[in-house]
Order: C-alpha cells, then structure tokens, then sequence
C-alpha cells in the first residue's frame, strides 16, 4: 500500500515549493532542499485575551532517507530572500510514504 504514496511528497514540493530553501542542521552542513514554505493563519489572543487572526511561519519538507538525519527541533532554515527562521517543533504527516512530509513550527531567528 505505501507504493502508491511513495515520492508524493517530494513531488508536490518541487511543484508548489521553493527549490532554494537552506536548511542548516545543528551540527551538520547546509543542504539546500525542495520544500514548502508558508505562513499560515492561526487563531491567537491580542493583549486582551481576546481571538484575534495571526499568521505563523510553517515549513513542509518531504522526509528523505539519504540525509545524515531528518530536521529537528533548533535546526534553522534560511530563505531565498535571507530571512532565517528556527524550528521550534517537527510533526511527521500521517501519511505512510517513505518520504511524507515533516511539519515544522518555526520562529523567526536573528
């Protein structure tokens, strides 16, 4: 059954993907990865507790077993245009793809 998912991910970030994206792994050297950058909009409380609309930084990066490791926690990625942002946590996808996608949190860094 996961034939039919496999190379899916990496596909779809090479379509709607930046093909430049910097990934820097805590300890390793950078590698530049095909994968999807976005913000997002999420539901956040302004200085008065109330709902406000937001927009958070997410990166999708299909996983890939050539790599020394996957992105973690405290990896950092750059951007074609120079911003940096760190990620704060990685989710996989529920897909069974061998290269499904990692969802990461991420906060600017500086």
């Amino acid at each position: 059954m996961t034939s039919v998912f496999d190379g899916m991910a990496t596909r779809l970030a090479g379509v709607f993907g930046a093909p430049d994206i910097l990934w820097l792994p805590e300890g390793l050297a950078p590698l530049t990865v095909p994968s999807i950058f976005r913000m997002v909009p999420v539901e956040m409380a302004d200085e008065t507790g109330e709902p406000v609309l937001g927009l958070a930084p997410v990166w999708r990066v299909p996983r890939n077993k050539d790599w020394a490791r996957n992105p973690q926690r405290g990896d950092r990625i750059q951007l074609p245009d120079g911003r940096i942002y760190r990620l704060t946590w990685v989710q996989s996808s529920g897909s069974p793809a061998e290269d499904r996608f990692l969802h990461c949190a991420l906060e600017e860094a500086t």
